[in-house]
C-alpha cells in the first residue's frame, strides 16, 4: 500500500537530506568546513538567543539601542502599508521594535531555516499583534526566489539585523544583497545591521565568552550530527575555537579536534588529526567605506546611517537604486 508523506514530513526529510549531503561534502573537502546555517536547529537557535544576552556580546544590546532610537524615523522612511520581510528572523526580538513603530504594516514575512523556531515565533507574534498578518517562510534566505503572494502588491522593507551580513564572505554578501534587491523590488528598501571594525580584544571576548555559551553553540553542531546523522562525535574531545584575523577583518570560528580520532557520520568514517579544525562561521567587520562599496555593488544606495556613541555598530537604511 502506498502512503503519501505529509507535507511537514516531506520537508523534514528533505531538510535532513540537505544537512547530510552538506556535512559529508564539507568533511570530505580540505580544509574542512560546514555551512554556518546548520548551526541553527531549534537548540542552536535557543543558544544563539542566550549568546545575545551575554555581557561580552555587545552586538545585540548595541544594535537594539540604535533601533529603539531610530525606529520612528525608519517607519517614516518606509512609509505606510509596506510588507516587512526579515531574512533569518530567529526569535524576531529586535523586529518588535519595528512592529511597534509601524502599526500600518501590510504584513510581516519572517524567513528562517529552523521550522520549529519559526512556527513558535509566528505563533507568539500573532498572539501579541492580532492586527498583523504574519506570513512565515521556512527557507534558506540565500536561495529564496519568491515571497508569499499575499505581499506582492505592497512595497517591501527588508530587515537583516544582527550583523548577519558579516557571516557571509564578501562575494556571498554581495550575491545575497543582489537577490534581496530583486525580491524587494524597485520600490523596496533594506534595514541592514553591520558590526564595525574595532579593538581586536573586544572582538575576541565577544566570541569567547567566560560562561562558555558560544562554545556550546558551536559544539551543538556535533550533537545535531549525532542525533540526525547517526554520527559518533564525542563532544568532550572537541573544542570551540574562535579568533580575530586583522588582515581579513573577520572573526573565524571552528570546532577543533583535541586528539587524533575517527568519527563515523552517516555511515562514513572520517579521521581527525590532533589540532585539526573544521570551519563553521566567519564574522566580517566593516568600516564606512566597506559598507558603501557593498551597498553599491548590490544595487542599493545609502539613505541614512545610525551608530552608537562608541561607533561599535551601524544600522543602515538602503534604498533600491534605479
Amino acid at each position: 500500500m502506498n502512503v503519501s508523506l505529509l507535507a511537514s514530513e516531506r520537508v523534514e526529510f528533505n531538510d535532513r537530506a540537505e544537512f547530510r549531503d552538506a556535512v559529508l561534502a564539507g568533511l570530505a573537502r580540505s580544509p574542512r568546513a560546514i555551512p554556518a546555517k546548520f548551526l541553527y536547529d531549534a537548540r542552536g537557535s535557543e543558544l544563539f538567543d542566550a549568546i545575545c544576552e551575554l555581557p561580552e556580546y555587545y552586538l545585540t544590546r548595541t544594535e537594539t539601542g540604535i533601533l529603539r532610537s531610530c525606529a520612528a524615523e525608519l517607519a517614516r522612511l518606509a512609509g505606510p502599508g509596506c510588507a516587512l520581510v526579515e531574512f533569518g528572523s530567529g526569535s524576531s526580538v529586535k523586529t518588535r521594535l519595528l512592529l511597534d513603530a509601524m502599526p500600518d504594516l501590510a504584513a510581516y514575512v519572517p524567513i528562517d531555516i529552523s521550522r520549529q523556531h519559526l512556527d513558535a515565533t509566528a505563533a507568539k507574534l500573532r498572539r501579541d499583534y492580532p492586527w498583523l498578518r504574519v506570513e512565515p517562510v521556512c527557507a534558506d534566505y540565500m536561495a529564496l526566489s519568491t515571497l508569499p503572494a499575499d505581499v506582492n502588491g505592497a512595497p517591501r522593507l527588508g530587515f537583516f539585523p544582527g550583523s548577519t551580513i558579516g557571516n557571509l564572505e564578501p562575494q556571498d554578501a554581495t550575491s545575497f544583497l543582489r537577490r534581496a534587491r530583486t525580491l524587494l523590488g524597485d520600490r523596496g528598501a533594506m534595514v541592514l545591521g553591520v558590526d564595525l571594525r574595532k579593538d581586536p580584544q573586544r572582538l575576541h571576548d565577544a566570541y569567547n565568552d567566560s560562561a562558555g555559551v558560544t562554545a556550546a553553540f558551536t559544539l551543538n553542531l556535533l550533537r545535531r550530527m549525532n542525533r540526525e546523522l547517526g554520527a559518533t562525535f564525542d563532544t568532550a574531545r572537541f573544542a570551540h575555537d574562535a579568533f580575530y584575523d586583522p588582515d581579513e577583518g573577520r572573526i573565524e570560528i571552528y570546532f577543533r579536534s583535541l586528539a587524533a580520532q575517527s568519527v563515523t557520520v552517516a555511515g562514513r568514517v572520517f579521521n581527525f588529526a590532533e589540532g585539526e579544525r573544521v570551519h563553521t562561521e566567519y564574522s566580517y567587520k566593516y568600516d564606512d567605506a566597506g559598507i558603501a562599496a557593498l551597498a553599491k555593488s548590490a544595487g542599493f544606495t545609502i539613505d541614512k546611517t545610525w551608530t552608537d556613541p562608541a561607533h561599535l555598530f551601524a544600522v543602515v537604511y538602503l534604498e533600491a537604486a534605479p
